[in-house]
């Protein structure tokens, strides 16, 4: 199972639970021809070579994929060169790839660079089904998305094929016995060195802190002198290594649904345990149930699944507990979600495993033709570079009790996840938490979401101290689902309008209920 911080698991509900759309016309650029007419800016990142500082980026129609058709309305992409190796910027490059469409009205501001979290999202994507939530921000702001170094398109590592890892939902990721351990191990390793094969040399450069420096390069040759940023999720981690690398560079910043800068490999998965417990007693409530007894008769479930899995309508596959589990992850992402879950629980219970495998295969991103996304992949090999910790099954063991005393439903999965997500990785990782600490930086503007799953409450506020003083401004929304803006908060989307619009800076400790 992937990892639960992931913005890109909400886009998979919305996937599932709603409608897509698109619109607009699909002339040609009639400002630039297709080029970047603002051309580089004035502060330029140190230490890159002139050849990539003064790169000219050539802005073309954007082409469809397997996976996606290309963008109507006015987007462009283009391809970015960056140094393989920030310690070495006059060696090789790679390509990462943008994506761009002007603003609408005659007063811009400049570009405003989104992230949509994962690690592994792919933002060329998903900016153009985003427009529509930002579009008050789009008549000011060029919006610009690109997909980070080992994803997608930006030479993306793709770790297993398709049939192996519908072969690898069958290992139980919570092992009860000493065979099965040993399988959850072997097919952890067997996914590194998937991974090392794919990604080859790029494999020790897919940091966060290399696609902040990436960050600023594109910064520069997109033309502005200050990096006005909206980061979800794992992009406020993103956002905060930015903001301590180049504080004085730093525009207006938006990070919603924050990770915890503070917490370690341990201290995240206790974090999550904690908030997706949370989100499940809020839903419970909202059935009329009690929340321990609806909690104890899931749990119940999962323990029946370990030892059966369930019959599904996809042929050849059985809701195993850990698939189980995916698909009550997925549902937690956004309240629209809730009855979703309802039905699912329902079906299960009643010896149906077809719609929570439908769930759980929305956050896998499989297709219904067996095909599976990338973002897993990428999210892996992005993560274990950045952590340097790797718990052993020993330490792992001694942890349980606790993690299952914070939810009796997730807590033994994040507990195991720990042991399993990077081990006998073939890269050592880089630190045990990011350094974020942005002193002289302009105000960040932090987003926090009482009913967050997957970025619990706590961490807006540990992020906005490790910020440091009049930098982290904290703002509060007592709702559901991942991420707060564009969730249905006017209080929430005006006050964040405000600040990227006309620079208004809330109150440190607003609250909108």
């Amino acid at each position: 199972m992937a990892r639960l911080v992931r913005w890109t698991a909400l886009t998979a509900a919305a996937a599932l639970l709603t409608a897509g759309c698109s619109g607009g016309s699909s002339d040609e650029d009639k400002d630039d021809g297709g080029r970047s007419s603002a051309g580089p800016s004035a502060v330029a990142p140190s230490g890159v070579p002139k050849a990539l500082a003064s790169q000219t980026l050539d802005w073309a129609r954007c082409k469809g994929t397997d996976d996606a058709p290309a963008p109507d309305g006015d987007w462009r992409c283009a391809t970015l060169k960056a140094p393989l190796d920030w310690s070495d910027p006059d060696g090789e490059t790679i390509d990462l790839a943008l994506i761009r469409s002007r603003a609408s009205g005659d007063d811009r501001i400049g570009s405003l660079l989104f992230n949509f979290g994962g690690p592994g999202g792919s933002g060329v994507s998903m900016m153009p089904s985003y427009a529509d939530t930002v579009s008050s921000l789009h008549k000011r702001y060029d919006l610009v998305s690109w997909d980070p170094r080992g994803v997608a398109a930006s030479e993306g590592v793709r770790c297993r094929t398709d049939e192996a890892m519908e072969a690898a939902e069958s290992v139980d990721s919570t092992p009860d016995t000493p065979a099965e351990e040993q399988a959850y191990l072997e097919d952890a390793a067997d996914f590194g060195e998937g991974c090392e094969k794919s990604a080859g040399k790029l494999m020790a450069h897919v940091s966060t802190t290399d696609t902040a420096r990436d960050m600023d390069l594109m910064r520069h040759v997109l033309g502005d002198a200050k990096m006005h940023y909206f980061g979800i999720s794992y992009g406020t981690e993103l956002g905060g290594v930015y903001a301590h690398l180049f504080p004085k560079h730093v525009g207006r910043v938006i990070l919603d649904a924050v990770v915890d800068p503070s917490a370690d490999t341990m201290g995240h998965a206790e974090n999550q345990a904690r908030g997706f417990q949370r989100a499940l007693d809020d839903y419970l409530e909202s059935t009329g149930q009690d929340p321990a007894q609806g909690s104890r008769k899931i749990a119940d479930l999962l323990e029946r699944l370990d030892a059966e899995p369930l019959p599904t309508s996809s042929p050849g596959r059985k809701l195993t507990q850990t698939l189980a589990l995916t698909g009550i992850v997925l549902p937690l992402y956004s309240e629209s979600g809730w009855p979703a879950l309802t039905s699912a629980l329902e079906a299960a219970e009643e010896g149906d495993g077809s719609e929570l495998l439908a769930l759980a295969d929305g956050y896998n991103e499989r297709d219904p033709s067996g095909r599976y996304g990338t973002t897993t992949h990428s999210q892996r090999v992005i993560s274990c570079l950045d952590d340097k910790q790797r718990p052993t099954v020993e330490e792992t063991k001694k942890l349980l009790p606790r993690f299952e005393k914070v939810s009796p439903v997730f807590g033994a999965f994040l507990g195991w996840d720990t042991a399993g997500w990077c081990h006998d990785w073939p890269v050592a990782g880089q630190h045990e938490t990011p350094e974020v600490s942005a002193p002289g930086a302009a105000p960040v503007l932090v987003v926090g979401n009482t009913g967050d799953p997957a970025t619990p409450y706590e961490g807006a506020r540990r992020m906005a101290d490790e910020l440091g003083k009049d930098v982290g401004v904290v703002l509060t929304w007592k709702g559901e689902g991942h991420g707060a803006y564009g969730s249905g908060s006017d209080c929430v989307d005006s006050a964040v309008d405000a600040y990227l619009l006309k620079g208004t800076v809330p109150k440190d400790g607003k609250v909108c209920s």
